[in-house]
């Protein structure tokens, strides 16, 4: 089998895209096609025998093959015939804007790439804090009370203390707890930084959380083990950057299998049917014994691979049992109706 990795984007979180697809090296065991798109969207094939994080800092990748995205795949240009880029299916592990926004699905899509990863839809309601909220109140989950500011209404109602994240942005860029309301005024300028909206939530310490990733293949869920991270005030930036180079095992938190069969019972309804065909993660809270959805990670750092036994099998299997791409047949018999009635051929 042949996968493609696709990553970089124009995003705040590219560097960590490159640093995923790099992970993904020691997990993965098939041949890997690796896909860079830059700064400037352009698609650029990289020689995964060659593939480190200074090519891309020094800009070294500019020197290998330029690549054309057209329909059926990406594409080599040659002089007489363009060559295609032959693989079974792409892995989309851009994170953030371009990769988890529907961006990179929507071409896939466009262009009838199969790949693994969240659909348009799917990245729509994970991307944004407020939708993801929404969606998990449709399903009957649990989240924190939250509020939506901006840069035009900053008043925050909720009492302190509170997190306040970017409304659109991962790896914990932009989010900052507030103890004292002199600290208020400070983080909301640090996310509108990223962002011109930012979700208010309160601030829970000592919370309990726990991780669990999984994907639908063949019909049939296959779930990660459930984490219990390491307890910090929030994981920033320079942790989330090391996380998304994990490619060690970790262990199982200890629950209950009732608990264990709850968190995995809220995962299946935010997965089905609207995230199938990619591996995504899921965070939860424990607050005085009930489940609370803490955010949905539609494409998770070096895709959660610490958490899966046989994650490279996962994968692969993952890769042969994607979504149907429904065809629409277009024959145009409307208008050679019309045209019949008007006596034209």
């Amino acid at each position: 089998m042949r996968l493609a990795i696709v990553f970089g984007g124009e995003s705040f979180e590219h560097e960590i895209s490159i640093v995923s697809a790099i992970a993904l090296k020691k997990v993965i065991f098939c041949e890997l096609i690796y896909i860079f798109c830059d700064k400037n969207r352009d698609f650029y094939l990289i020689n995964a025998d060659k593939i480190n994080s200074k090519r891309f800092s020094s800009g070294e990748y500019l020197n290998d093959a330029k690549l054309t995205l057209k329909q059926g795949g990406f594409y080599l240009k040659r002089l007489f015939k363009d060559d295609k880029v032959k693989f079974d299916a792409a892995i989309n592990i851009i994170h953030g804007a371009d990769g988890e926004d529907g961006k990179i699905a929507a071409l896939f899509d466009f262009f009838g790439i199969a790949y693994i990863g969240p659909g348009i839809e799917a990245s729509v309601v994970s991307y944004n804090k407020f939708f993801t909220k929404l969606y998990a109140k449709s399903l009957g989950i649990k989240t924190l009370d939250y509020e939506v500011v901006s840069k035009d209404k900053r008043e925050v109602s909720l009492p302190l203390p509170v997190i306040i994240k970017p409304l659109r942005l991962g790896s914990s860029i932009g989010v900052s707890v507030v103890k004292e309301q002199n600290e208020l005024e400070y983080a909301l300028d640090v996310a509108f930084e990223f962002d011109d909206e930012a979700l208010v939530e309160p601030f829970v310490e000592n919370v309990a959380e726990y991780n669990i990733a999984g994907c639908k293949i063949d019909g049939v869920m296959r779930y990660s083990i459930i984490e219990e991270p390491q307890k910090e005030l929030f994981l920033d930036f320079n942790k989330k950057y090391l996380d998304f180079s994990r490619t060690a095992k970790i262990y199982e938190a200890r629950l209950t299998e009732l608990r264990n069969e709850e968190i995995r019972k809220n995962f299946k309804l935010i997965y089905e049917p609207l995230f199938e065909g990619a591996v995504i993660r899921c965070d939860f809270f424990v607050i005085r014994n009930r489940v609370y959805l803490n955010e949905i990670n539609p494409n998770p750092g070096s895709l959660a691979n610490y958490l899966f036994e046989e994650f490279s099998a996962i994968v692969q299997d993952l890769a042969h049992s994607l979504p149907n791409r429904k065809k629409i047949a277009v024959e145009y018999k409307y208008i050679n109706s019309i045209q019949s009635a008007k006596g034209k051929a």
